[in-house]
């Protein structure tokens, strides 16, 4: 069985677009094109640890969780996506994994005081992002309060990777790629928050390209 929280369908929703969930599929990620070409954007959404293996490092004890054939798929189709310039946003563990694409590895354990202190609720903490970063367009602003649910964070960027938003703590909480148009990942989670931009931006984007596409 495939679930996926409602509120990521709603948030698209909410700002005009129709989503589509996507089940882990090794056929599919051997030659993604054929199910990217129906798609005008892509979000990498949260959920469970990703497989250590995926980046070459040993498994925490607080690491849990892990599916593999859903890393599998989602690398497979976040590396075509990005090598397309498709418009693509990874929302929490969405976000790790777009740095794990890159060759990134991630911190298994972070601290929990501010990031996810009562387990099963979503902690509210604010977010520094860089002037002039795709992600303060994406926010729509220098500074945002966020709801965040996670215990791993980044290590070691990816190649192209560009940390552009930061935790009171230090945890790098946006990231992106400069080359691509649009590829952005945030550690917090704005499907949850329905006056986040965040998705929004996703939509818009796509969105864009579509008509400039249109003859």
């Amino acid at each position: 069985m495939n679930l996926s929280p409602r509120t990521y369908s709603l948030a698209v929703q909410r700002a005009g677009g129709l989503a589509l969930i996507l089940p882990p599929d090794d056929v599919v990620a051997e030659s993604p094109d054929e199910l990217l070409d129906m798609l005008d954007g892509l979000i990498l959404a949260g959920g469970s640890d990703i497989d250590p293996a995926s980046y070459g490092a040993q498994p925490h004890p607080e690491t849990r969780g892990t599916r593999p054939e859903r890393d599998r798929f989602e690398i497979a189709l976040g590396t075509r996506a990005l090598e397309r310039d498709m418009p693509v946003l990874g929302i929490c563990r969405g976000m790790e994994m777009l740095n794990v694409i890159q060759g990134g590895t991630l911190n298994q354990h972070l601290g929990l005081e501010l990031h996810r202190h009562t387990p099963g609720v979503f902690t509210d903490h604010r977010v520094r992002l860089e002037p002039g970063s795709l992600a303060e367009r994406v926010v729509g602003g220098e500074h945002t309060e966020v709801k965040s649910a996670h215990h791993q964070g980044l290590e070691v960027l990816g190649e192209g990777v560009v940390a552009s938003g930061y935790a009171d703590d230090g945890v790098v909480e946006t990231i992106e790629l400069p080359d691509r148009r649009f590829a952005v990942g945030v550690l917090w989670h704005p499907e949850e928050d329905e006056r986040s931009r965040v998705v929004g931006s996703l939509v818009s984007e796509a969105r864009d390209r579509l008509k400039a596409s249109t003859p």
